[in-house]
């Protein structure tokens, strides 16, 4: 089975990730990636593999996976072939080791929640009271923005760093034995991104980066970030924009060109479609929470 290095795309304005995946089944592939990552299955059944651990998921399944641990959610055939009554759905949570500074895991609070981590890496799917008591602050955490949800995110921490209510997955074997290799290709890409979000790029330019043909630059992408170059880039303007939008001294024109949007209209179908309000209105929002601290 072929092995990719798959990310989920992370806002400017948040230090780690929180993701909900619904839809007809799960589409990513057998991948890995730098991130530790908690995944939530609120519905649909189906194979999970992480390392080399096949075991069977259904609602409520809650598994913690190291750093660079493979892995792949497979759905029943009622759900890959469109004949399920209801949407797979799952929320997914993925931070890097330092998403806190560099010595945030140094500290001696979070001595226990190290060593948590050192386990982690075989990949665990968590049971009993601790199952219960992290799927309803993740399920909270969805509309949460802001100090709310890294609140929410560590109180996660303080329950992982005292469980024992959990079983190891992959096997020892297979974590000494695996090596992953990150492509450079991958890190080409989203530096070329990061760097030119705000010019007028596309994608032969980035096709081009990566040395690749359209086409096959084009499922290259679709593999690796689960969207599309342009759902991808967009992403990442609205990113940017919202930390300019918090700063009233950049008008929403200004903005929507400094993130590199032709056009207002654009701008505004495209924030509206990604972060579910209006510029004008995330910007009064983020007021109202200034207000309120």
């Amino acid at each position: 089975m072929k092995i990719i290095e798959a990310r989920l795309p992370q806002e400017f304005d948040k230090s780690f990730i929180v993701f909900q995946e619904k839809g007809k089944f799960f589409p990513a592939p057998w991948h890995y990636h730098p991130e530790y990552e908690l995944v939530l299955v609120n519905k649909s059944t189906g194979r999970r593999m992480v390392g080399d651990h096949i075991g069977y998921f259904e609602e409520d399944d809650l598994v913690f996976m190291g750093s660079r641990l493979p892995h792949v959610w497979v759905n029943d055939q009622m759900f890959l072939k469109g004949e399920a009554n209801y949407p797979a759905d799952a929320i997914v949570i993925q931070f890097v080791e330092h998403f806190l500074g560099d010595k945030f895991l140094d500290i001696p609070e979070l001595g226990n929640f190290r060593r948590f981590l050192k386990t982690s890496e075989r990949g665990m799917v968590l049971k009993g009271n601790t199952r219960k008591k992290i799927i309803r602050l993740m399920q909270d955490m969805l509309p949460m923005n802001g100090i709310q949800r890294l609140s929410a995110l560590l109180g996660i921490f303080e329950i992982l760093s005292y469980t024992s209510e959990y079983e190891l997955l992959a096997s020892p074997q297979f974590i000494q034995s695996f090596q992953y290799e990150s492509p450079g290709r991958f890190k080409k890409i989203t530096e070329y991104i990061m760097q030119n979000f705000n010019k007028d790029i596309n994608l032969p330019d980035a096709a081009s980066v990566a040395n690749m043909g359209l086409t096959a630059f084009c499922n290259y992408f679709k593999d690796q970030f689960r969207l599309t170059f342009v759902e991808y880039l967009n992403t990442v303007r609205i990113g940017h924009a919202c930390k300019l939008l918090a700063d009233d001294k950049n008008n929403i024109v200004e903005v929507a060109y400094e993130c590199g949007f032709n056009n207002l209209a654009n701008f505004n179908r495209q924030f509206k479609k990604i972060k579910n309000t209006t510029p004008s209105d995330y910007r009064k929002l983020l007021h109202t929470e200034h207000l309120n601290d």
